[in-house]
């Protein structure tokens, strides 16, 4: 029977990505390859517990809610991660998958929605991009950008038209709390006319935590 090493498992509303505000259960497994700068969930690096997967659909299933997210962490660095997505698609849950884009989303059920980011370089792991992935996105997937700086800004506006990404699916633009002023960052999208999804952290705003990322 497949486990995964799980940090936790919580409800909450959706604070990110195209489905923000929708009450959804999280199932954050445990380690991350990546240490951006401005992570915001290091405590899931390391630690956590072994729980078998239908444990794990076991706790979703007493929330009641069809949105479960999954997320870490990178949650694709445990392989089990996989199967954990199709089984959950499988009892009818409306599934999403936070990662990194730094590891092949090629083996994720094509059911489910990839919320994946392009790393950008104030993040400090520019060089994990695996743009071999983009090939792999849908109409349903979302990509994200973290942006921190006028660097992170232009590298991403610049990434927009280099890898033909609008159009290809939903492009999310995200500053950085604490750091990126969002009210400018808002500015420069509408300045700039740029075709894409303004979203902040709405958990931040409500509660001042990393809960419903």
């Amino acid at each position: 029977m497949s486990s995964l090493r799980i940090t936790e498992i919580f409800y909450s509303l959706q604070g990110e990505s195209n489905t923000v505000g929708i009450p959804t259960v999280f199932i954050r497994l445990t380690g991350c390859p990546l240490r951006c700068v401005y992570c915001d969930t290091a405590y899931a690096f390391t630690g956590g517990k072994k729980v078998k997967i239908t444990e794990i659909i076991a706790q979703a299933e007493q929330f009641e809610t069809q949105y479960i997210t999954v997320t870490g962490g990178e949650p694709l660095a445990q392989p089990a991660c996989l199967e954990l997505i199709t089984q959950l698609l499988d009892k009818g849950f409306i599934v999403s998958l936070e990662t990194s884009g730094a590891i092949d989303v090629s083996g994720v059920d094509s059911r489910a929605v990839k919320v994946m980011d392009l790393k950008t370089p104030g993040s400090g792991e520019l060089s994990k991009n695996l743009y071999q992935n983009i090939a792999f996105l849908n109409a349903k997937d979302q990509i994200k950008f973290v942006i921190g700086s006028d660097e992170d800004y232009d590298w991403s506006k610049a990434a927009l038209a280099e890898y033909k990404l609008p159009g290809r699916c939903d492009i999310l633009f995200s500053p950085v709390m604490g750091q990126q002023n969002p009210t400018e960052l808002a500015e420069k999208i509408l300045r700039d006319r740029l075709p894409v999804r303004f979203q902040i952290q709405l958990h931040k705003l409500l509660w001042d935590d990393a809960q419903g990322k």
